[in-house]
């Protein structure tokens, strides 16, 4: 596996995150975020973090704390160039490490994104259910949890 290391976002990173973001919109199976205002609101609303690899940052993941007993898996993005080398399977044993105390962690992806929702279901995570137009985008989405 690559060596990578994480970097907590602050808000002077928001031009970073959405450059990350930017990478993957208009994916059908991503809904990124590209506007400054809803990017500072993800990053002081979640624990973001930036993806880095041999000192430059490949891409950004996040989680946010629900309640005592629950946590919310949200973007995980990777640059083209970076995608397909072990970095996402990385970033999502830090993300559940962060979150090992929670009964219930869940996250939400498109149906069509087969490599994401195989790459969970071998982490234990089951597909709960499907929810038609979840974002606003026309697009169906399937909630993904895992439960202690």
């Amino acid at each position: 596996m690559p060596d990578i290391t994480f970097r907590k976002a602050t808000i002077e990173d928001i031009d970073t995150f959405i450059e990350i973001e930017k990478t993957a919109v208009g994916l059908k199976v991503y809904s990124g975020i590209t506007d400054k205002e809803e990017a500072k609101e993800e990053i002081e609303n979640n624990e973001v973090y930036f993806i880095i690899k041999d000192g430059e940052i490949v891409g950004s993941t996040e989680y946010q704390v629900k309640s005592q007993e629950e946590a919310y898996l949200g973007g995980l993005v990777i640059k083209p160039k970076f995608q397909d080398k072990g970095i996402a399977r990385q970033a999502i044993e830090f993300r559940l490490n962060k979150v090992k105390d929670k009964k219930r962690v869940w996250l939400v992806t498109h149906p069509d994104n087969s490599k994401v929702i195989k790459l969970y279901l071998s982490y234990g995570f089951v597909i709960e259910s499907r929810k038609e137009n979840y974002y606003g985008d026309g697009e169906p989405r399937l909630v993904l949890a895992r439960q202690k």
